[in-house]
């Protein structure tokens, strides 16, 4: 734990995991220093619009999702009623201040409505890192008292076609590179900039359960000796077990930062590399923003 609160920069690349590959090399490198592993998310409801996905999957990264729910009319209106207004993530976080980078406009929408300042993405093209960093205080190489946020997400992807996720992509690869070249091992960037990049895989099909499951095996799950092991974590919600797990295509996430972040075993940033040598294993993706925020003092610790 640092000694001093950090700030958080978070790249989401919305549907963009299928496409990585060698190519993606600062992609690679972070993972290669990085702390990895996989958000779980539920199931998506039926008949669900490539935007509809879009923003439930945000909702569930800032742990938001009831209101989600709530926005568009999926919980009666005497449970409305019961409940307060829509809190902000202000209130929910000790006064964090928080940004959100998008092209989406119903994403832009509802985020405007969880108290994010939302800023439009082509803002920030050609790779403009410096600008995404002075967003959060750090100009020039150095870590400034104040700053305008306390956290950034910047959301890219958000299904577009095949060449333009492919270019989404590489965005992302860029961005990666020019911010650690920036946040160098051992600088005052690095030492108080909390970098998580988190990667999904947007709309699954059934094809996805067995190549890309994060389930215990099932050999193992029916063996003798299953019932001397605790579930996994990611399946529970403090002692509840959750109903609506679904056990493939998780996020794939790397997070940063010097002195503060453990490095694993994973080299490449893959759904195979992070299975195997990932040190984070699986965490409900509705507790993402609970960890960052703890490195920013604005939260509890999550878990251990």
């Amino acid at each position: 734990m640092a000694d001093k609160p950090s700030r958080a920069l978070v790249l989401y690349g919305d549907g963009l995991a299928r496409l990585i590959n060698s190519s993606h090399t600062h992609l690679h490198s972070l993972s290669s220093i990085a702390s990895c592993g996989f958000l779980s998310l539920p199931n998506a409801p039926a008949s669900e619009s490539e935007d509809e996905r879009i923003v439930r999957e945000f909702a569930i990264l800032v742990d938001a999702y009831e209101a989600h729910l709530d926005l568009n009319g999926d919980i009666s209106t005497d449970e409305c009623q019961q409940k307060p207004l829509i809190p902000t993530i202000s209130e929910r976080f000790m006064g964090m201040k928080a940004a959100l980078i998008t092209s989406n406009s119903s994403l832009e929408s509802f985020a405007s409505k969880l108290g994010f300042t939302v800023l439009h993405l082509k803002e920030f093209g050609n790779n403009n890192h410096p600008k995404l960093l002075k967003l959060l205080g750090f100009q020039e190489g150095k870590m400034v008292d104040t700053s305008e946020f306390d956290i950034v997400f910047v959301h890219i992807g958000a299904g577009d076609k095949d060449k333009a996720a492919a270019s989404d992509l590489e965005f992302i690869n860029s961005l990666v590179g020019g911010i650690m070249n920036v946040a160098q091992t051992g600088s005052e960037i690095g030492s108080r900039l909390h970098f998580s990049v988190v990667l999904s895989y947007g709309s699954v099909s059934e094809d996805d359960s067995s190549k890309l499951s994060i389930s215990v095996k099932k050999n193992e799950e029916n063996s003798g000796l299953s019932v001397l092991f605790p579930r996994q974590s990611y399946t529970m919600k403090g002692e509840n077990l959750r109903n609506d797990v679904r056990h493939h295509s998780p996020m794939l996430m790397a997070q940063w930062q010097y002195a503060v972040t453990r490095k694993d075993m994973a080299e490449t940033f893959s759904f195979k590399d992070f299975k195997e040598n990932g040190g984070n294993l699986v965490i409900p993706a509705d507790r993402f923003l609970h960890e960052v925020a703890f490195k920013l003092w604005k939260a509890p610790k999550y878990g251990a």
